[in-house]
């Protein structure tokens, strides 16, 4: 039976919603600072719940700048019992969300009318990844990170096109958007490091880096998008 796209977003908040609230208490109960699964648990939900909400609401809703907001704190990724509101708060405006898409109240789907909503690239790496396979993680990774860049140099009135007529690829682009003032110097070493990676894998040198530093270079890319795509 073919899933309709209501089904699909109950689907995907309610698992949201699930998530949030059951990182919200184990961090409640920590007694020191939760470890490196747990904050892959938050990136996720941060990147899966951002996408979300930016495909249901208009760029100036209340729900994206309260998630915004809850992003933008300096210890995001800390989490124990005397640190983790920011984790409720997100589930809390996840189960704002999901009482509109239960009640009837958000009636304006139009974004979520693109086929491949929940099979997006940052989901397929990380799944690759629980897989095992960190190579293919690799590439896809790349081609998410250097996707992203040219959209930010679309927000940023940047080239994404060479002198020579050819598209920019992720080195000249991270240089190009650094110069623009998008993000600052060490965001743009971050990006040479991952561009490394990604060159790496894609011309087979799969020993030079392992399934850890590919961990990394996910939890990168769904910050990335977040921060500077949101």
């Amino acid at each position: 039976m073919t899933i309709g796209i209501n089904d699909a977003v109950v689907t995907e908040i309610d698992d949201l919603v699930a998530r949030a609230e059951k990182l919200s208490r184990q961090a409640s109960q920590a007694g020191s600072e939760l470890g490196f699964d747990r904050i892959e648990e938050l990136s996720a939900i941060a990147s899966r719940g951002g996408q979300l909400i930016r495909r249901l609401y208009e760029a100036e809703s209340q729900f994206l700048e309260s998630w915004r907001k809850v992003l933008s704190n300096k210890s995001f990724t800390n989490m124990h019992s005397n640190h983790y509101e920011h984790v409720s708060e997100l589930a809390g405006i996840l189960r704002a969300v999901q009482h509109d898409v239960k009640s009837g109240l958000m009636r304006n789907l139009r974004g979520l009318l693109q086929a491949e909503i929940f099979a997006d690239f940052l989901e397929m790496a990380e799944h690759l990844l629980h897989e095992g396979y960190k190579d293919a993680a690799a590439v896809l990774l790349g081609a998410v990170l250097e996707d992203s860049l040219r959209k930010l140099a679309a927000m940023h009135k940047v080239s994404v096109i060479s002198s020579g007529g050819k598209p920019l690829t992720i080195d000249p682009l991270n240089v190009a958007l650094a110069k623009a003032g998008a993000y600052g110097p060490l965001v743009q070493k971050q990006i040479n490091t991952w561009a490394n990676l990604r060159n790496d894998a894609a011309h087979g040198h799969f020993a030079k880096y392992d399934q850890d530093q590919v961990r990394q270079m996910l939890l990168f890319a769904q910050k990335f998008c977040a921060d500077y795509l949101g």
